[in-house]
C-alpha cells in the first residue's frame, strides 16, 4: 500500500516562504509521477506542479509559475515544494499525489497524501 505524508505547512507571512516535504512509502518511489494540488475552502482542487518519474518533466500551474518549485529526491523516497513570494491567495491545504505519467488533471493521480495546511497570513 503506497503511503504519501506532507510536512512543512504553517503559518507565513505575505511575501516569504515554505517548503513542502511529502515522504513516500510503501511503493518504488521512483517509478511514480509526483505531484502537488491545493485546494482552498470553498474551492475546487487546482493543480500547482508535477514532475515525472526521472525529472525531466516538469509542469507548474499558471497561478504559481515563477514563485513555486517542485524537486525530488528518489535516494529519499521524498518530493519537494519550494514555495517563495508567498501571497494570501497561495492559503490552502496542499495535497501531494502520485502516478504512472506525468498529468496536470487530478484524475490521473492514484495515489493521495492527508494534507498540509498553508495559510499566508499577517
Amino acid at each position: 500500500q503506497v503511503q504519501l505524508v506532507e510536512s512543512g505547512g504553517g503559518l507565513v507571512q505575505p511575501g516569504g516562504s515554505l517548503r513542502l516535504s511529502c515522504g513516500v512509502s510503501g511503493g518504488t518511489f521512483s517509478s511514480y509521477a509526483m505531484g502537488w494540488f491545493r485546494q482552498a475552502p470553498g474551492k475546487e482542487r487546482e493543480f500547482v506542479a508535477a514532475m515525472s518519474q526521472g525529472g525531466r518533466t516538469i509542469y507548474y500551474g499558471n497561478s504559481v509559475k515563477g514563485r513555486f518549485t517542485i524537486s525530488r529526491d528518489n535516494g529519499k523516497s521524498t518530493v519537494y515544494l519550494q514555495m517563495n513570494s508567498l501571497k494570501p491567495e497561495d492559503s490552502a491545504v496542499y495535497y501531494c499525489a502520485a502516478a504512472l505519467l506525468v498529468a496536470t488533471t487530478s484524475q490521473s493521480f492514484g495515489y493521495w497524501g492527508q494534507g498540509t495546511q498553508v495559510v499566508v497570513s499577517s
